[in-house]
């Protein structure tokens, strides 16, 4: 069976402000009704991510993501009371975290939701986060998944009810705890390090291979670091991010994703997103001009955001002259160069039919589902796209457990 998640993202373009019928980001009752839908659809999990401070552009303030949400674990235990069945996933970051403390607080979602909760297991190596914690910096980027593999080895002792006594430079702490627990473990790297981190210790991973051939390969590789950890394949389940835009043909499918990403892709967003590369204020051009006629600054990117993949840090100055020569405006430049390998779109059976084709190769296990519209891309693929997986046996006709562990099948 194919398994199925929603991110709610902490931050970014992907939900879009501006429809005429979209709910408030940061509102509970938007997260109850969300939830609400997603159990309706017979989801394994409710995915919610976090980010741990005001996300900054060149040291200032970037006003265009969210802010005002509350921590994920406290959400996410407001929603146990609200729902019975839907799995709870926090992300939480275990650079500016303390380990005895996180795994009480996730043992006791654990055990308040009856067995739901779930920990997507991230790592940060951005100075300006730790400096919320008065902590900027402290770790070398090479380093930030030792640190994460041994806070994660120090969470499922204290699960198990052992005493942990470990003092070294990554991990100092004497504890025990008074919950017992076992949430499911999520890991959202696709660095060496990630990959290593999720061979060991994770039962989800939340991959960015979703294109079809790096699926594959993706999926082969962590096969064969499953067995040099004495894992198999059937102790993981992959489960890339993907968005999804559904329309009665083919034709609508198109020219809603196309709509969607124009929206997205707002004047205020292509000017940031050219900033990034300029290094200086390109505030006063119109996005829907040419680009800038000013020189960038020297050096690579600021990577402050934290919103860069590593294969974009380096080469600007080469981007930026191809861009020039091609003519586009700012906004139809910045619309053009987004990611589309993570979009699926189509009509409710097309998309059924794509996904048995990566369910049945071996290349994911279901997809987590990045929402661009609430509650209208939710309550789409709950109405529209389950059915059509049902109908081809893809997919659960009811919940035949009551816990995460159960929804995912994972060994108990």
């Amino acid at each position: 069976m194919l398994h199925l998640g929603v991110f709610f993202t902490g931050v970014g373009p992907q939900l879009i402000w501006t429809a005429p019928d979209f709910a408030d980001h940061t509102h509970i009752d938007t997260f109850v009704a969300t939830a609400r839908t997603l159990e309706r659809g017979l989801f394994d999990a409710f995915f919610l991510g976090e980010g741990l401070r005001v996300r900054e552009n060149r040291g200032r303030v970037f006003d265009l993501d969210v802010a005002g949400r509350p921590d994920a674990i406290t959400q996410l235990a407001a929603l146990a009371a609200v729902t019975s069945k839907i799995g709870l996933v926090a992300t939480q970051n275990t650079t500016y975290n303390y380990p005895a403390d996180l795994a009480h607080r996730l043992a006791s979602l654990d055990v308040l939701s009856g067995g739901r909760a779930g920990w997507n297991i991230v790592t940060t190596d951005n100075a300006w986060t730790g400096e919320n914690f008065r902590h900027g910096g402290w770790l070398a980027h090479e380093r930030r998944y030792q640190r994460a593999a041994a806070f994660v080895e120090t969470a499922k002792a204290l699960w198990a009810g052992e005493t942990v006594d470990r003092h070294d430079d990554l991990i100092d702490v004497t504890a025990r705890l008074d919950v017992t627990a076992r949430p499911v473990l999520f890991q959202a790297g696709d660095s060496d390090g990630g990959r290593e981190l999720a061979a060991r210790h994770a039962d989800v991973v939340f991959s960015a291979n979703t294109a079809f051939d790096k699926a594959v390969a993706y999926a082969a590789d962590l096969t064969e670091r499953l067995a040099r950890h004495g894992r198999t394949r059937d102790e993981l389940r992959i489960l890339p991010g993907a968005q999804v835009v559904l329309g009665d043909t083919p034709a609508a499918a198109r020219e809603k994703a196309d709509w969607i990403l124009r929206e997205q892709i707002t004047g205020p967003r292509a000017i940031a997103f050219l900033e990034q590369y300029w290094g200086k204020d390109p505030s006063g051009y119109d996005p829907d001009g040419p680009l800038p006629d000013i020189e960038p600054a020297d050096g690579e990117l600021d990577p402050s955001r934290g919103t860069l993949s590593i294969e974009h840090r380096t080469g600007k100055l080469e981007r930026i002259a191809a861009w020039r020569a091609r003519g586009l405006s700012i906004r139809e430049l910045v619309v053009d160069v987004q990611p589309r390998h993570n979009v699926f779109v189509g009509t409710p059976g097309q998309i059924a039919d794509e996904w048995a084709r990566y369910l049945r190769s071996g290349a994911v296990d279901g997809f987590n589902i990045v929402p661009q519209l609430l509650p209208g891309t939710v309550e789409d693929v709950v109405d529209k796209l389950v059915p059509a997986l049902q109908d081809r046996g893809l997919y659960r006709t009811a919940y035949t457990g009551s816990t995460l562990r159960e929804h995912l099948e994972l060994p108990s």
